[in-house]
């Protein structure tokens, strides 16, 4: 009995210390709360954001090109050490590399694996050749140099790897770093730099945002270069590709009257006039628009180039308002 006597006593002191401790808590955090009711303007701040690449992985190695130039066939992948039980290879699989110390192959040496899939032509563009389209499909790095034959490990595999696929030297590839910057401006001024057509996004994407690889019509010719910031944007009133044009209002006579009340002059559908009898035309959304200037447009994403060739680029979408589709302007910022 005595000693759950003793008990009590010790959870009743426990006790009245919490709540002392508590309520000299909510009595220290209370003129904080007395600030906050005051009229002071409230402001929202973003995590912190670190400095890194615009592309990783398949980004980075597997991107893909289009270019003029006749893309190099003399190398390609000629074996595996696991052919005997597999046609397809992946990462940490070792293949075998056509030309070796004959050809200048060193360890270490990072080379792409390229399987060129075509002549490249597009609606969205005016150039003529624009050149073929090289798909990067995987990454290999040299382990070690024969005389006419190297071997190497599968570091990055983007797709299934199979022989007969033609390999390039890459070198040491690493993306732009991402320039901490404001938030996207949706009203810019037009830059007056290069500007171009998005052309497609790799694996045929029709709806575009973050982190797609995409190609444009601006290259080396164009004094476009890696790193380089653009704004993708569409001339205002351009909607989706399905919905075409925006046309001209409909007023209360056209098919889109109600058939039960008919609209009237009065109808939210009719055309505008100051008033029933006010001189000069009729005001319709088509003619609303002839007075504004050519340049305001809908911004809808911004990109950076990761690769540069004669007449294209390879970029990679960093920031988008809404999806961006093929066919969309680009201007360099």
């Amino acid at each position: 009995m005595r000693f759950q006597i003793v008990c009590k006593r010790i959870a009743a002191a426990a006790f009245a210390a919490l709540t002392v401790f508590t309520a000299a808590g909510i009595a220290q955090k209370q003129p904080q709360k007395q600030e906050l009711d005051k009229d002071t303007p409230l402001t929202v701040t973003g995590p912190t954001v670190r400095d890194y690449h615009v592309a990783a992985g398949s980004n980075l190695y597997c991107a893909g090109f289009i270019q003029r130039a006749a893309i190099d066939t003399s190398r390609s992948i000629v074996g595996a050490v696991e052919e005997q039980d597999q046609f397809m290879f992946v990462e940490k699989n070792y293949v075998y590399v056509s030309g070796g110390a004959n050809k200048g192959a060193q360890v270490g040496d990072m080379l792409t694996i390229v399987r060129p899939r075509g002549q490249v032509k597009s609606a969205w563009t005016r150039k003529g050749d624009l050149g073929w389209y090289g798909e990067e499909v995987g990454a290999l790095e040299v382990v070690s140099v024969k005389e006419k034959v190297s071997v190497a490990r599968v570091k990055k595999s983007c797709d299934n790897i199979l022989l007969g696929d033609l390999v390039q030297p890459m070198g040491v590839r690493e993306a732009p770093k991402y320039n901490q910057r404001p938030a996207m401006d949706l009203f810019p001024d037009p830059s007056g730099k290069a500007v171009g057509r998005l052309l497609w996004a790799r694996d045929n994407g029709d709806l575009i945002s973050r982190d797609f690889i995409v190609y444009i019509d601006l290259g080396e010719e164009d004094n476009v270069q890696v790193g380089d910031y653009l704004t993708v944007f569409r001339p205002l009133g351009k909607g989706n590709p399905w919905i075409g044009d925006w046309g001209e209002s409909a007023s209360a006579r056209d098919e889109f009257d109600s058939f039960e009340y008919k609209g009237s002059r009065f109808s939210n559908l009719a055309a505008r006039k100051s008033g029933e009898k006010a001189g000069g035309k009729v005001v319709t959304s088509g003619r609303a628009k002839e007075s504004r200037p050519d340049f305001i447009r809908k911004v809808v994403g911004e990109m950076v180039i990761l690769n540069v060739k004669e007449r294209t680029a390879t970029a990679v979408i960093t920031r988008s308002a809404q999806e961006i589709h093929p066919g969309d302007w680009v201007e360099v910022q």
